[in-house]
């Protein structure tokens, strides 16, 4: 894999990239035993995909694994410095190997900042199987990619990782005598392994960094919670030796937000980026809070914390905290109702424990005449041709699960009006069935 990384001198995080897949921290969804990725990595096959997930979560490290595994010569091209001419001299390259029987695997960094020229460069490639293309991306792709491009890739969403792949990666590194830190023979207290944890937020990355920047701290043999404090440069003292002040204290922001205390917000906000933690995964809370805690009653919320997380990425932490710090306060004042996060929660329950009723037939698709001839679509009442856009007494759901209300808005916010809409066309409904009996 030395065609993606670099060599032994390289920074720890860097030495440490796993070899195999047992070696590869976190992302069991994605790479467990029996799980589909790791089926066709161990059968060295591969196909063109994105990896979109936050930093620190493996992305590059298993773009590499997947060229050691497929026996793939490995493409980097940077989307910062690669115009449109490097992407067509690598591709005409990878046409001259593929006749040669070398695969190519064409990898690209923050995919995010290609432009629609530079995609559209490889994307003939890609189709024609000329490269197998990765990107990794800590954005959605589904905004930042052509459609062209995303029809021809999957996937895979990529997680923090949990506490225990962090310390697993720990321990790793610790012990490796080749590319760790095994030949100095040194541990790590409990104190200085919950920062550790709790700084690192989920960043495998960051991990391995304050870890080697610790080991170069430390007198002894056993790196302690103040070598952690000198090699980061933070506070860090709120992290307990069970690493759950971190969960506490993004607990305690959250709890602070539901309950509409906006100074409660802002200082757990605080604490959080004292104790060295990454205001993106306030921003992700946020975004959650808005959908769980506040939903219908107030939708700008939401919006507000995407125009913060945004704002962050243009113009840095300095400024972006403080975006993040306005979406906290708007999220604590704003009307609160966790209604949808019900309905969709029992509407989950519902279509997992009932059976997989038919979709009635007026509400089917009806392409062909001999789907009309068997009843697909017939009787079906086109919203817009009846009175104030409302089908009185249409029904859509299985008959099997007439009169199921699964979504009850409060009377709070913008579902006070939601609650009056939903009681009006109640009555039209109610009104017709009157009418028809």
């Amino acid at each position: 894999m030395r065609g993606l990384f670099q060599d032994d001198f390289a920074p720890l995080a860097a030495r440490m990239r796993p070899t195999s897949i047992d070696q590869y921290a976190g992302q069991q969804h994605l790479l467990g035993p029996g799980k589909p990725l790791r089926k066709m990595l161990e059968a060295g096959q591969c196909h063109s995909m994105v990896l979109w997930g936050p930093p620190g979560t493996g992305k590059t490290t298993l773009a590499g694994m997947i060229a050691a595994y497929t026996q793939a010569k490995v493409v980097r091209l940077s989307a910062v410095t690669a115009g449109v001419k490097d992407v067509r001299t690598a591709m005409e390259q990878a046409e001259i190997d593929a006749k040669h029987g070398q695969k190519t695997l064409l990898f690209i960094d923050e995919v995010h900042r290609f432009n629609k020229g530079q995609q559209d460069a490889f994307l003939p490639f890609v189709e024609a199987g000329t490269v197998t293309f990765i990107g990794a991306t800590t954005e959605n792709p589904s905004f930042e990619l052509n459609n062209a491009l995303l029809s021809r890739v999957r996937v895979y969403v990529l997680k923090a990782l949990d506490k225990s792949a962090l310390v697993a990666l720990m321990n790793r590194a610790l012990h490796d005598k080749d590319k760790g830190l095994g030949d100095k023979g040194l541990s790590v207290d409990d104190d200085a392994k919950a920062a550790l944890v709790g700084l690192s937020c989920g960043d495998g990355r960051r991990l391995l960094t304050y870890l080697e920047l610790a080991s170069d701290f430390c007198d002894g043999r056993v790196i302690s919670l103040r070598d952690i404090e000198e090699a980061v440069g933070e506070k860090v003292a709120a992290y307990d030796k069970q690493g759950d002040a971190f969960y506490d204290l993004i607990s305690a922001f959250h709890k602070s937000v539901r309950g509409s205390d906006p100074d409660a917000a802002l200082y757990w906000y605080a604490r959080i980026l004292q104790g060295g933690g990454d205001a993106l995964y306030v921003a992700r809370r946020l975004l959650a809070i808005a959908s769980e805690d506040i939903g219908n009653a107030d939708p700008r919320a939401m919006q507000l914390c995407v125009n913060a997380w945004d704002c962050y990425h243009r113009v840095g932490p300095a400024e972006g905290e403080r975006a993040i710090a306005q979406a906290a306060v708007y999220c604590a004042l704003a009307a609160k109702s966790n209604a949808v996060y019900m309905a969709f929660s029992e509407a989950k329950r519902l279509a997992s424990s009932s059976p997989d009723y038919g979709v009635p037939d007026h509400l089917r698709n009806a392409p062909t005449a001999l789907m009309k001839d068997m009843g697909y679509g017939k009787e079906y009442r086109y919203a817009h041709n009846e009175p104030g856009a409302f089908a009185a007494g249409e029904r859509y759901l299985p008959p099997e699960l007439a009169g199921v209300r699964l979504y009850n808005p409060t009377d709070r916010g913008l579902e006070k009006q939601l609650k009056a809409k939903r009681d009006y066309l109640d009555a039209l409904n109610e009104n017709s069935k009157n009418k028809r009996y």
